[in-house]
């Protein structure tokens, strides 16, 4: 299944830094994201833009975790030719990351 069926996402850009929030629907999925979604598992997702290192915060308290991708904005937002380098449109890419649905879990 992909991501988007049980989490959304929330996003920012500063400078060549992009950052992804990514917030299950139920709190009961949180630690199928903890499994699945790693560092190194949005890092090779997003190899072809993220020249960087992906960073992977837990916040357990809200059930949520936040990546920060480092160099994968092409210089940045208003340095980039591509219209697409914007921190919502990796949100919206992540979502759609394959993950195995609960019963594989």
């Amino acid at each position: 299944m992909k991501l988007k069926e049980i989490a959304h996402a929330r996003t920012g850009d500063k400078g060549d830094i992009s950052n992804i929030s990514l917030i299950p629907y139920k709190e009961e999925d949180y630690e199928l994201l903890l499994h699945q979604v790693t560092a190194d598992r949005v890092k090779e997702y997003f190899s072809e833009i993220c020249h960087g290192e992906v960073a992977r915060y837990e916040l357990p308290g809200i059930k949520a975790m936040n990546f920060v991708l480092d160099h994968a904005l092409g210089g940045g937002v208003t340095r980039s030719l591509a219209l697409d380098r914007h921190g919502k449109t990796l949100g919206m890419a992540l979502l759609e990351m394959e993950i195995a649905d609960l019963d594989g879990f």
